[in-house]
């Protein structure tokens, strides 16, 4: 298949003819050919081909074409050409996520990223939004949210598209039977979806288990451990942290530590405070934690703790923004450096952190070795989300590595995300990598969607 882009505009006849400009007619190879098969995500028709006399590559779709395959807009576009005069227009890409309450943020929070997605694809594919609500499985066609040329919402019917970018937000509605149900009837209708759900903190400590790569760079970590395996892990590790397999945030952690001779502590936040307990034994401070949680600690999940490198006296950890680029291949896109707050458990923003970049935090704690250090952990970064995909039954395209460097340079993964936040590109330094990661999403949905290759003149 080659890639081509042209403009896309609308003529009022009602036949069932595409329009071609001479060197597009050329470009595809069609001269002489009567009719053509022109697909648009999951919709395909055979019209008739006709000759205008422009220059550039122009393709003038008549209303009964239009209408037909659900062409939603007119303008810039890309198209391959396949086997049997097949020219497939697009890519068609949606992005799954769920509903706000206002016409002008119909999703909420997310209308601005999603607004930013679109945006980037706007000359290169028909990129939309769409919730689960959206779908109408006997047409098999989604009711999509567009932007005009203003930067407004419009609504159009298309066709099921090529490919499905997961955003849906909650954790809880990705595992009802509609979401799982949803999910799978895309797959059986052949639509790519990618970033296919989100991970728990042991999922991935499940998939990574048996891989040698992956395992060196992985601090022991235990699901659902009894008392005497926390005391042991403790005895052995110093601290560990003990966190909500589901959480998000830095909610529900605690940082454990034990002191030969001072006893057991406990750090935490609560009520937007950092909190330090003492025990005198193991079994006062197991008390404390049953005595809070109950029965949700069989959702817990005790990592041996890592002496990270520190600046000022705080830990400091880094999120590695990973995606796919358009020849499928994993890169670190976003950095950013996370400096803990004073007597945080975590280095989240929220309770306290701060953000650097990778080049601030790494010159402080290794001077000249800093860029060493940066090659290092990017290619560790690589190596880990190569192992994750290895190892995951699911196809995925976007992943948030929680990645620490110990005193010594050495490399630690304590987390994968499958939807990572993006909280780290608010840093001013870090906003070209944010909108990097947006045209990697572009990128991969190109891919996916198989518009790869050299691309025409428009």
């Amino acid at each position: 298949m080659s890639l081509t882009s042209c403009h896309v505009h609308f003529s009022p006849s009602n036949d069932r003819i595409v329009y071609l400009s001479g060197s597009l007619l050329k470009s595809l190879k069609l001269a002489g050919k009567k009719t053509i098969q022109l697909k648009l995500g999951h919709e395909v028709i055979t019209a008739a081909v006709k000759t205008i006399e422009r220059q550039g590559h122009h393709l003038y779709l008549s209303a009964g074409v239009r209408q037909s395959i659900r062409v939603p807009k007119a303008g810039s576009i890309s198209f391959v050409q396949g086997d049997d005069n097949e020219v497939q227009l697009g890519p068609l890409i949606g992005v799954l996520t769920d509903g706000g309450r206002s016409s002008e943020s119909p999703f909420g929070s997310r209308s601005g990223y999603i607004r930013q997605l679109l945006r980037m694809g706007e000359r290169k594919a028909y990129f939309f939004a769409f919730t689960p609500r959206d779908v109408n499985w006997n047409q098999n066609t989604i009711n999509g949210y567009f932007l005009n040329s203003t930067g407004g919402w419009f609504r159009k019917v298309v066709p099921l598209p090529d490919v499905i970018y997961n955003r849906l937000p909650s954790r809880v509605a990705e595992t009802t039977s509609t979401i799982m149900s949803l999910r799978e009837r895309f797959i059986r209708k052949g639509v790519p979806f990618f970033n296919w759900s989100f991970f728990n903190k042991s999922d991935v400590y499940k998939l990574l288990d048996k891989d040698v790569e992956a395992l060196q760079h992985l601090p022991e970590s235990v699901t659902n451990p009894r008392s005497d395996k926390i005391k042991e892990m403790l005895e052995n590790h110093q601290f560990i942290y003990y966190k909500p397999t589901a959480g998000s945030l830095g909610i529900g952690i605690y940082r454990l530590t034990y002191h030969p001779k001072r006893g057991y502590f406990a750090r935490y936040r609560r009520g937007g405070t950092n909190v330090l307990l003492r025990f005198t034994n193991f079994n006062s401070l197991m008390r404390m934690l049953e005595t809070r949680h109950g029965s949700g600690l069989g959702r817990y999940v005790s990592q041996q703790g890592v002496r990270l490198i520190e600046i000022d006296g705080c830990p400091l950890d880094f999120r590695f923004h990973m995606h796919k680029n358009g020849n499928n291949q994993w890169v670190p896109v976003g950095i950013g450096a996370k400096k803990a707050g004073r007597g945080s458990v975590t280095t989240h923003i929220k309770n306290g952190g701060s953000l650097l970049t990778p080049e601030q935090a790494l010159k402080q704690a290794f001077g000249d070795r800093s860029d060493e250090m940066l090659t290092k952990a990017k290619e560790v970064s690589v190596k880990l989300s190569e192992a994750i995909e290895r190892n995951f039954p699911h196809t995925l395209g976007e992943l948030g590595l929680d990645i620490g460097i110990d005193k010594d340079g050495e490399v630690w993964m304590f987390e994968a995300n499958a939807k990572p936040g993006r909280s780290i590109f608010s840093h001013p330094a870090l906003r070209a990598q944010g909108r990097e990661s947006v045209n990697h999403i572009l990128e991969h949905c190109m891919y996916l969607s198989k518009f790869t290759g050299q691309g025409g003149e428009d």
